[in-house]
Parts: structure tokens; C-alpha cells; sequence
């Protein structure tokens, strides 16, 4: 039986600096390609990553955090990727941990892997704000409610996906804004699909990306807007984002 092949995207934006310690971080084995997307940064980012001898795409401007996402799902499965870790170039989550969440889905049959700040009870502790903390909690449960799971952690940005699940989703029609790790979590969801969790610890440091309070508000918005949607289709309103869910 073929070894599967795994491969790490990196949506970076910006990050020339941290970068590199990003990707020193990341385990040395059972990486087959890692592909940076590069979603039209202002720094040398692109460059860097180059010199790294990693695989760059880059948008020759800002797309969003999901078309970043889109682009290099896309090109991971056009090069034969079994399975797909996303790992943030700007170093938020622990690249360290990447080998977990391979085998999740490689040893126990899982199709999407999310990791969860919940479980460690460190998220506070660590500077996740309140007015991300709360938001996430509500949202997470309601979510619970709406899908039929029992995700700890709902928005966490840590993922892997198995080549067969995306290929099964509309990742077009998904968002290329920040919910789309909303979205496509929905998607596996709807679908029934075997989802893992695992827990892992969070920076919130200057030197790590964050999203700015008003990003935060049209994030929960854009999530309760999708919630009704789905809540709608549900009664007979149809849309193609939930089409064949039971499939």
C-alpha cells in the first residue's frame, strides 16, 4: 500500500520576519511539500519563502484568507495530496504539531482534523482577547446546536483535510474571507463527515497576526448570517452551498 502524501499550505501575508521560524518549526519527516501562498504581501515574503526552497504562489494582490486557502487546497490536490495541513505562516499555531494532525487522519480515519483552544483552558491566559473568547463560545455552541456535533472549538484556524473531502466540497462557493474556516467546517459537518479534534496552545503576540476588533464583528456576523441560511435550507428555502449534504 502507497505511503500517503502529505503536504502543508501556508496562507502568509506579511510575514517576512516570522516566517522562517514558522517553518523551522515544522516536523523534519513525513512532509512531502510544504506551499506557501503569498496573498499579495506589501514585504518580501514571496522571496523569502523562495529562499527557504519552499513552493510560492503568489496573488498579485489581496484575495482574502479563503482564496488563500482555495488556492493552495487546489494546487496540493492537482499534485497528488492525500492529505492537507493548513499551518499559518505568521507562526500563531504551533507548526510543531503538524506530524498530529497528519496521523489523525492517516491512523484513525478521520476526514477533517481542527485543532481547539478550549481544552487546555490556556486560551485566556495566553491573551486570547474577551471579545474573541466570548464571541467563540456563543458561536461554537450554536453551531453544536444547528450541526449535530460536538466541536470544543469551532474557530480555531489549525486544520487538516483529506484529499477526498475536498474534493467533495463547493470550495468555490465558500467564503474567501476569514469565515471560511467556518464554512468549510460546515461543510464536514452536513456531510456526516468523521471530524477529530486536538488540542493545541495559541500565541497572541505582537509578532503573530491578529485580527482587528472590527474583523472580529463582521467575522460573527458573517457566521449567524450563514447560520440562518442554513436554518432556512433546512425549511425547504433552498441554497447551494447545503446541496446534497446528505451525500
Amino acid at each position: 500500500m502507497n505511503a500517503k502524501k502529505s503536504f502543508v499550505v501556508i496562507p502568509a501575508h506579511n510575514v517576512a520576519r516570522i516566517l522562517p521560524k514558522a517553518i523551522s518549526a515544522l516536523p523534519k519527516d513525513n512532509i512531502d511539500e510544504i506551499i506557501v501562498v503569498d496573498d499579495g504581501s506589501s514585504d518580501n515574503t514571496a522571496e523569502v519563502a523562495r529562499n527557504l526552497g519552499l513552493s510560492v504562489i503568489r496573488h498579485d494582490k489581496n484575495k482574502g484568507y479563503g482564496a488563500t486557502q482555495k488556492t493552495g487546497f487546489k494546487d496540493a490536490l492537482q499534485k497528488g495530496a492525500d492529505i492537507v495541513v493548513l499551518v499559518h505562516g505568521d507562526d500563531q499555531y504551533d507548526p510543531s504539531l503538524a506530524s498530529l494532525f497528519f496521523s489523525k487522519i492517516t491512523d484513525e480515519g478521520f476526514d477533517v482534523v481542527t485543532g481547539t483552544r478550549m481544552v487546555l483552558g490556556d486560551a485566556l491566559r495566553e491573551g486570547m482577547p474577551l471579545w474573541k473568547y466570548i464571541p467563540n463560545r456563543f458561536l461554537t455552541h450554536l453551531e453544536n446546536f444547528l450541526f449535530g456535533t460536538h466541536l470544543t472549538d469551532y474557530h480555531n484556524g489549525y486544520r487538516a483535510y483529506s484529499a477526498e473531502f475536498l474534493k467533495r466540497i463547493p470550495l468555490d462557493l465558500l467564503s474567501d474571507r476569514f469565515d471560511f474556516d467556518t464554512d468549510i467546517i460546515i461543510q464536514a459537518a452536513i456531510r456526516g463527515c468523521k471530524i477529530g479534534e486536538i488540542p493545541n496552545p495559541t500565541r497572541y503576540k505582537a509578532e503573530n497576526s491578529q485580527m482587528s476588533f472590527l474583523e472580529g464583528v463582521q467575522y460573527g456576523l458573517s457566521i449567524l448570517l450563514t447560520a440562518a441560511k442554513y436554518a432556512l435550507h433546512m425549511f425547504g428555502f433552498k441554497n447551494r452551498l447545503f446541496m446534497g449534504n446528505s451525500h
